[in-house]
């Protein structure tokens, strides 16, 4: 008789990270589905798409699906409705973001939520945009309308799903 071998958990192995353009977001929770178009940082800030049904992917950032960086996408949102990140507060982590990309499809679940204020997201900026960290995706949109200015912004971050 043969001894028995030690059972061995299984490897838990993350899909090779495969860098692509987005070119479209979708949040089920939220009902968001908004096209991504690339932009970039003028003078330290990142502006979304006049447009508030687009969003806007940092291109001096990293790509989702990229081993190594933050993949930052910048959306409105509308007071009175129309932005595409709209409500973004509302995500929870474990909610499921999709990124389609030139090179496929990409899933990231939602591992935090968080509310800064305007001066604290400055003063927070390098660490959450860091391009030296394992890959991630940070969502940012703006929160606290007060009649003439957002006050706040939320900040969401995800890791890619097996």
């Amino acid at each position: 008789m043969k001894p028995a071998t030690p059972s061995r958990k299984p490897t838990v192995k993350v899909p090779a990270a495969k860098p692509g353009r987005p070119t479209r977001i979708s949040v089920p929770q939220l009902g968001i589905t908004a096209p991504v178009v690339g932009i970039s940082a003028v003078g330290g800030a990142l502006t979304p798409p006049s447009n508030p049904a687009k969003v806007g992917w940092w291109s001096g950032g990293a790509q989702p699906g990229a081993a190594r960086g933050s993949a930052v996408i910048t959306g409105h949102t509308v007071h009175d409705g129309g932005g595409a990140f709209d409500n973004l507060e509302r995500l929870r982590p474990g909610s499921t973001v999709t990124v389609a990309t030139s090179r496929g499809m990409l899933k990231y679940q939602v591992t935090s939520v968080t509310t800064y204020r305007k001066q604290a997201l400055a003063a927070d900026a390098a660490k959450l945009f860091d391009q030296g960290i394992r890959g991630r995706l940070v969502l940012v949109t703006c929160e606290d309308w007060n009649g003439k200015v957002y006050l706040s912004n939320v900040v969401v971050v995800a890791r890619r799903m097996a």
